[in-house]
């Protein structure tokens, strides 16, 4: 055991382990938030649960306009200075919505968030693919997702508790995480820019290269639509648990915990096997997980149900994110990997801003349980574009992966 430990440890640089050692602060901290706000903003605002779905929207509406922007900006300037002002900035907002009471104040706040912190997902995938070889990376993102999810293990396991006392205690934490994290880059991490012949950075480009990438662009759309699918889950699961069947914060969050302790333990595992595999069966394998899972919710009613449907959730989770991660690596050019990761981020955003809106409006002119059938079929959907493209896209016929490191 400690001779697997230590062979893994060798397997990767010392800047990759402090990514990983800094997400686990990170992760713990704002995980005692995120998984509430729903809850804390319907009960702080007394507003419909559309109007909460909104504030979501337009945190990943903001998301996706600053996208546009962080890969050029983390491709030119490099990717440590932009994750440390993400940081810092998740930061400040975390204090001000624990003092936040108004619905203008949180919109304030959410799109400052939604601003900032694409410049973080972007900068952290960037500097893994620069640092870690092709054949690597799907081992490496797993790893930051295991030790993630160990964060958002403790988080809302943890955040159930203090939120029911105080929300502004879990805020102050949340915090001071986000600022921790951001002094171990400051002080420690090295830029991890690829330079040019003459040791310039790469010109501030466009997307003309990416968006002339048809493979890549395929692939993005089948993945908004998973994330649509895994997007009300995660946002608007709590809520309908708690107003429909009485599930606590403090139950809930066990449900989060157990989607993250999973993870942790069988997410390297479950990535050494699907790693042997063509990416896009492996991506139709995990929208079909998504799909049941959410599926699952509009038939249970109890704590156990939606606990078994987060099981269901997970799995595909695992499947998906690491294998997703890395095909984006490997397909981007060394000189475009900000911009191609900024593209993939805003894939996942484009399902985090459609998605929660619609199962709001689904609940609130429909009914609850139409949230859970629509998530189902989107999930579904999803699946099956994976599988049309693993037949018409050969990756024998994508760039060399290797000559990308």
């Amino acid at each position: 055991m400690l001779t697997r430990a230590r062979r893994l440890s060798n397997s990767y640089p010392r800047q990759f382990w402090l990514l990983f050692w800094g997400m686990l602060v990170n992760a713990s901290g704002g995980s005692m938030v995120w998984p509430f706000l729903t809850i804390y903003m319907r009960e702080r605002l007394d507003v419909p649960l559309t109007t909460v779905a909104l504030m979501l929207t337009a945190n990943s509406l903001a998301g996706l306009v600053s996208g546009t922007v962080a890969g050029p900006v983390v491709d030119r300037f490099g990717r440590k200075w932009v994750m440390v002002l993400s940081l810092v900035t998740s930061s400040v907002v975390m204090l001000g919505m624990s003092r936040a009471e108004s619905l203008t104040a949180f919109l304030a706040l959410m799109l400052l968030a939604g601003a900032f912190q694409p410049l973080y997902r972007v900068g952290v995938d960037a500097m893994v693919a620069d640092l870690i070889p092709p054949s690597d990376r799907p081992g490496a993102y797993a790893l930051l997702r295991m030790i993630a999810n160990l964060g958002v293990a403790i988080g809302p396991a943890v955040g159930g508790f203090v939120a029911s006392v105080s929300y502004t205690i879990a805020f102050y934490v949340a915090a001071t995480a986000h600022a921790l994290f951001a002094g171990l880059l400051l002080v420690f991490a090295r830029e991890t820019l690829p330079r040019g012949k003459h040791g310039q950075a790469p010109r501030l480009g466009g997307y003309g290269r990416v968006l002339a990438d048809r493979p890549f662009l395929a692939f993005c759309g089948a993945y908004a639509l998973a994330g649509i699918a895994y997007s009300l889950m995660m946002v608007l699961l709590p809520v309908y648990a708690k107003e429909n069947f009485a599930v606590p914060e403090r139950a809930y969050g066990f449900i989060m915990a157990t989607n993250a302790a999973m993870v942790v333990l069988l997410q390297y595992s479950t990535t050494r096997r699907t790693r042997r595999y063509s990416p896009f069966p492996v991506l139709a394998v995990g929208s079909a997980f998504y799909a049941l899972g959410v599926g699952m919710v509009g038939l249970s009613a109890s704590f156990f149900g939606f606990w078994l449907a987060m099981v269901t959730l997970t799995v595909g989770e695992m499947i998906m994110i690491p294998t997703s991660s890395a095909l984006t690596a490997n397909l981007a050019p060394a000189d475009m990997r900000g911009r191609y990761m900024s593209v993939y981020a805003l894939t996942w955003g484009v399902g985090f801003g459609i998605g929660p809106v619609i199962g709001g409006l689904l609940n609130d002119n429909l009914a609850p349980v139409a949230i859970w059938a629509f998530g189902g079929l989107v999930g579904g959907l999803a699946s099956a574009v994976f599988i049309v493209l693993s037949r018409r896209i050969r990756l024998s016929t994508l760039p060399d992966s290797a000559s990308n490191a």
